[in-house]
């Protein structure tokens, strides 16, 4: 059997297509990072990697493995990019990489922030950060830095408690994280974890209405439920999950509209449609393509081959969002592509006990950008070439030029999606 080398930069460039020939080899395929640890399975299929996100046979965390000691293959890709051991635990003791009484105690902490109650409370803040950030646009920008970015980072600060101030750091932090070279990304998360140590005392003195306030009285008043080490951590995978997916979904789907102009059309007539248009958005050109390494817990049967007890299983998710067994002419945008009323169809927020917890929120902003930017701007158009970030298991755009008036034809983006 092939192994896919996940790094190899035509799959980077190229996952819709490239994920799309493994798929069709077969359900389960073997795939390894260079110098990372032994090869995992790829879940390639829709109904697979909804069935291995939701099966409880399949854990985060190896050490929930019973009875044998596995190696933690994100633990060895740490090592191989040169990170330093005494930061690793931040990166791998979240709320993401937990298992069974110990992921609900951690969820259970922060859900109530997350509410789909909470979240409408939301909406007339959002939309008037949103408002006043297109205020600021100039006419030629880039989307990007002076939109996508700033509305998600100042949304998930304010629920958290970032005071203003402190932003332009994280974001500078957590750019600095998108390198390849071994050893880089040492200086960054350290400085989250220091950015968050000076945050929570700063909070501990003056608390305030927000996320970190209480879980700060949480931690003060029962240790047993947050230590002081889950308390950095979350706060990092809070601001990190909650601007990252938000930014490049609305970078990746206004590009996807100015390059299929027949569905921006639709939905301009008929703004009622971006309920069904955020969903497939998300399933066509998602910011992320991978979901976390699952360890099967027991040995498990996935479409007649065996994964047995300890080995790593990555459920991929660009592959499910694209899967012609579930989905007609997947290849196709369409916001009218029908939607189920009883669950969200797509995978791109997970799905069972992991499901993204920030998803509500998230679905909240886009609609609520691309309402207003569109809105306000019906003759925006590309103006240069976008600039698209290569990293594995993500779809995501480092630049994105446009000019918010004066139409042009434009065909820059024929490499990307078009």
């Amino acid at each position: 059997m092939n192994v896919v080398n996940l790094t190899d930069p035509a799959l980077m460039q190229d996952p819709f297509g490239g994920f799309a020939r493994i798929r069709e080899e077969g359900p389960m395929v073997r795939g390894s990072y260079p110098g990372g640890g032994p090869p995992m399975w790829l879940v390639t299929r829709y109904e697979d990697v909804r069935s291995v996100l939701s099966d409880t046979r399949f854990v985060n965390n190896p050490a929930s493995v019973p009875g044998m000691e596995v190696d933690n293959i994100r633990e060895q890709l740490m090592a191989a990019r040169g990170i330093d051991q005494d930061v690793v635990p931040y990166l791998l003791d979240s709320i993401l990489d937990v298992d069974n009484a110990d992921h609900l105690r951690l969820r259970r902490l922060i859900s109530r922030e997350f509410t789909a109650r909470r979240v409408i409370d939301l909406r007339p803040r959002m939309a008037e950060i949103t408002e006043s950030l297109l205020d600021l646009l100039d006419n030629e920008t880039d989307l990007i830095e002076n939109f996508a970015y700033p509305l998600p980072i100042t949304v998930i600060c304010e629920l958290v408690g970032v005071p203003e101030q402190d932003r332009p750091a994280w974001r500078e932090q957590g750019e600095a994280l998108m390198t390849h070279t071994p050893g880089a990304v040492n200086a960054p998360w350290r400085g989250m974890i220091e950015l968050s140590r000076d945050l929570i005392e700063r909070r501990r003195a003056n608390p305030g209405n927000d996320l970190l306030s209480a879980l700060i009285r949480t931690h003060d008043e029962d240790g047993d439920r947050l230590s002081d080490r889950e308390l950095i951590t979350m706060i990092i995978t809070l601001i990190l999950a909650g601007h990252e997916t938000t930014t490049h979904l609305i970078g990746n789907g206004t590009l996807a509209l100015l390059t299929h102009p027949d569905q921006l059309d639709l939905v301009k007539k008929d703004p009622g449609l971006w309920s069904r248009a955020i969903p497939e958005l998300m399933r066509w050109c998602g910011p992320v393509h991978g979901a976390q390494m699952r360890y099967a817990a027991e040995d498990v049967e996935i479409d007649g081959q065996t994964i047995k007890k300890g080995e790593g299983v990555i459920p991929v998710l660009v592959s499910a969002n694209h899967d012609p067994r579930r989905f007609d002419d997947p290849e196709r945008l369409d916001v009218t592509r029908e939607q189920d009323s009883r669950r969200e169809v797509h995978v791109g927020f997970g799905h069972g006990p992991h499901y993204c917890l920030g998803a509500a929120l998230a679905r909240n902003e886009v609609e609520i950008a691309f309402n207003a930017l569109f809105r306000r701007f019906p003759g925006l158009a590309l103006a240069g070439e976008p600039e698209r970030q290569y990293v594995p298991w993500a779809w995501r755009l480092a630049k994105l030029p446009v000019r918010l008036s004066d139409y042009v034809s434009s065909d820059i983006a024929r490499a990307w999606r078009g």
